[in-house]
């Protein structure tokens, strides 16, 4: 760095930090505007945007469809964080925390609200009783990953991912800390997947569900253009997973929904029924 930053005794926001994200990024939390969300026919109302956090729901979603849920029919709805459509006073009432995605589920006597990416896939795969184990040492293993990714993707987005391709300028330092981060996790994750074919063992569960839109999107080379940077061909066996689970017409729908940029076959901004995404993902075939 050309010069040494020296913090002040208190530190105040006193403009903008710079960066793709600066005209939303403040030191406080809560609703900015009234504005209530919409809500459609299904009793699972999903509010999200197609980021890595917000395909870990999508993805689970039409996996259980897939699976013969019915029950796991769902409106999703596109919030834009750009426009700080996350700090809507209805939004909020789902998640005070203002961070896609955000689930009511209406299905009961009174609305229950799921906020936290983890915390929805756990939520729904113990609803209806799918890719989570029932074995208590299986699925305390599908825990540790689950969590693994909890603690590890931040290091990923907001320390490598900011620093490599949003900070307004680049520096040696931060990029050059989690570089070396983001390697040692694509490590850990290449040695687990050299034992087994799944994240958490043999059997596909709501950990590959978690991790693969983070991961897998890095090595398949669409996560921030840093598949050379990060020599992501020498983790074999995680571009070995990433292929299989890209290869899952599940995720091939649940990674479009609430998606607005990209090829007109990779945009299914609102998604309100199955039919939805089949329309999209036929222009693909044109």
């Amino acid at each position: 760095m050309t010069k040494e930053y020296t913090p002040p005794t208190v530190w105040t926001m006193d403009n903008e930090n710079g960066g793709k994200w600066a005209s939303i990024n403040r030191p406080d939390s809560g609703a900015r505007h009234q504005q209530a969300l919409p809500q459609g026919q299904h009793p699972l109302q999903l509010h999200s945007l197609a980021t890595p956090n917000g395909q870990k729901v999508t993805i689970l979603l039409e996996e259980l469809l897939a699976a013969g849920v019915s029950q796991a029919e769902y409106d999703a709805y596109i919030i834009n964080i750009g426009e700080g459509e996350q700090f809507s006073s209805g939004f909020v009432a789902i998640n005070p925390n203002s961070k896609i995605p955000a689930l009511l589920d209406n299905s009961g006597d009174k609305p229950i609200r799921v906020f936290e990416s983890g915390s929805i896939l756990l939520y729904l795969a113990e609803k209806f009783g799918h890719f989570i184990p029932t074995d208590l040492a299986a699925k305390t293993e599908m825990m540790n990953w689950l969590f693994w990714l909890q603690g590890s993707a931040p290091y990923l987005g907001g320390g490598f991912g900011h620093f490599y391709a949003y900070a307004p300028e680049k520096f040696e330092y931060p990029i050059n800390r989690f570089t070396m981060e983001a390697k040692r996790q694509l490590d850990v994750l290449d040695k687990q997947l050299a034992q087994h074919e799944f994240i958490a063992g043999d059997e596909y569960t709501i950990a590959d569900m978690a991790i693969w839109p983070w991961y897998g999107n890095l090595v398949l080379g669409h996560l921030y253009n840093a598949a050379t940077f990060l020599d992501v061909a020498s983790y074999k066996h995680v571009v070995r997973w990433a292929n299989t689970i890209a290869n899952r017409p599940a995720v091939q729908r649940g990674q479009v929904v609430n998606r607005s940029w990209g090829e007109e076959w990779e945009q299914v901004p609102n998604r309100h029924s199955a039919k939805d995404i089949d329309v999209v993902l036929e222009k693909a075939k044109k």
